[in-house]
């Protein structure tokens, strides 16, 4: 019986996608490389945020050889305020293995895609069936929440057996039109089906077959489990200016924001009195404190609480690099979490 409900997606779908897709940077083309750019790049961010480093991205690195090449500082720069770095540097070694063994394209086998660096079964379905037209679905928060309210079903969708039942259901009803059906079932979920909103089941096109609609369960639909508490961190955070130049230095090649610049820190929440004394216990004078503020910033199992000191200093003192604001505007990338306190400075 859910498979014949299932059964009527494509129909009612590709019609409706036609008329209702949005016009987006990455759906000019089915270029394999840019389906793969799109979907990394829209892993846990927003749309709007996308579009705009969507097109500087390819600007920058318009092949797969180019991407293949790039240093990484370009890379990090390129990916400045996305987030979730690791994917960019997965980008980058998926890159060389295509061009290692695959002459630099996009090969048009699952399976292959699949065993590229940072391709997990969404993303490797998303390419397969949207650049090569294969059956091969595409599961996401967007689709699993289409699935959930077109069944009216109240299993959990974080568990791994659930993505997998839906994966397994959508390949049987697989149309000809494979990338369009793939990429109507995401519209479905980010828009009219979207999330955080009520179902907007008048218009639409699943709704004459849709049970959570029918059964009035579709704005309970889909169910999570708990989310866990994030662990809170305290950290102080200087803005230190001398001469004209900034203090920054690169985090650690593993971890959190691995690679990445940032501004010196140590753990924990200083009085002004302990600032003071931290640098110059470091060997600095201390010119003016012109400022200090408040900041968090959430990544997904942690939330640091940040407090931001900044001061003009003179001397020498910490194990760090000094740059102009042009330097590090050109070559430095510095993660949300530290950018925020830069924009805040006083001689943006």
């Amino acid at each position: 019986m859910e498979d014949n409900r299932l059964a009527q997606l494509p129909q009612a779908l590709l019609p409706w996608y036609e008329k209702n897709r949005r016009d987006l940077p990455w759906r000019q083309d089915r270029e394999p490389y840019h389906v793969w750019l799109s979907e990394i790049m829209l892993q846990q961010t927003r749309v709007e945020a996308v579009k705009g480093y969507y097109t500087r991205f390819l600007e920058a690195l318009p092949t797969i050889e180019a991407l293949a090449k790039a240093p990484q500082e370009q890379l990090y720069k390129l990916w400045e305020g996305l987030g979730y770095y690791s994917r960019v540097r997965n980008l980058q070694k998926a890159a060389k293995v295509l061009c290692a063994e695959y002459g630099g394209q996009m090969p048009g086998d699952y399976q292959k895609v699949r065993a590229l660096p940072g391709i997990g079964p969404y993303t490797a379905g998303a390419i397969c069936s949207i650049a090569f037209n294969l059956p091969t679905p595409a599961v996401d928060g967007n689709v699993l929440r289409v699935i959930s309210r077109l069944e009216n079903d109240a299993t959990p969708i974080d568990l791994p057996a659930c993505k997998k039942a839906v994966e397994e259901k959508l390949r049987r009803i697989y149309p000809v039109e494979a990338g369009d059906f793939t990429q109507a079932l995401m519209e479905l979920g980010a828009t009219v089906c979207g999330p955080n909103r009520e179902p907007d089941c008048i218009n639409c096109p699943c709704a004459p077959f849709c049970r959570g609609r029918i059964e009035g369960t579709a704005r309970e639909l889909p169910v999570r489990l708990p989310k866990k508490e994030r662990r809170p961190e305290d950290l102080t955070v200087f803005i230190l200016r001398r001469e004209g130049k900034y203090a920054v230095c690169r985090r650690g090649a593993t971890g959190l924001l691995a690679g990445l610049w940032e501004f010196p820190n140590v753990p924990g929440k200083l009085t002004l009195p302990q600032e003071v004394k931290y640098l110059e216990d470091l060997g600095f004078g201390l010119r003016q404190v012109w400022r200090q503020v408040e900041k968090k910033h959430i990544f997904t199992h942690i939330q640091w609480n940040m407090q931001g000191f900044y001061a003009e200093v003179t001397g020498e003192g910490g194990d760090w690099i000094w740059l102009t604001p042009e330097e590090i505007k050109k070559g430095a990338a510095l993660p949300t979490a530290f950018r925020q306190f830069w924009e805040e400075r006083e001689d943006v």
